[in-house]
């Protein structure tokens, strides 16, 4: 059997775990958050490595939906990106959104922006983003 004051020492020893545990999860409550620095667009592409130009437009347009919250962009948007990403500028890319179109990739957005024609990704689109242009291995 535990004597009464091999009790008060487990109570002591209880008390201050507990205080102990009270600091921690202060400590963390309060602990400023450290903000996750937001991927360039550059980044982001070479991180993707996209084949060609079309899946390059892809990752521009997934890029602007995903990290800009844009809910449509256009063929300024998509030239803007593609400087940021410090990429050669296709010569139509008007051509490589509709190659992204057939491919089933694409849409028009239902909207225009600034009085020009948008578009927005499809499910299908962002799968291929997401899953068939995984992060470049390390070599």
């Amino acid at each position: 059997m535990t004597t009464k004051e091999e009790l008060n020492q487990i109570k002591k020893r209880l008390d201050r775990h507990e205080e102990r545990l009270t600091k921690i999860e202060s400590f963390l409550i309060t602990k400023p958050k450290m903000k996750k620095r937001k991927l360039s667009l550059r980044e982001f592409v070479l991180l993707k490595n996209p084949a060609d130009d079309v899946q390059r437009t892809l990752c521009v347009g997934y890029y602007l939906e995903n990290y800009n919250n844009l809910s449509c962009f256009n063929s300024k948007d998509l030239e803007e990106g593609f400087r940021k990403a410090k990429e050669r500028v296709p010569k139509n890319i008007n051509d490589k959104v509709n190659l992204n179109i057939k491919k089933g990739y694409m849409m028009e957005a239902s909207e225009k922006k600034d009085d020009l024609k948008a578009w927005t990704l499809t499910n299908s689109g962002e799968h291929f983003v997401e899953e068939n242009l995984p992060p470049k291995k390390e070599s």
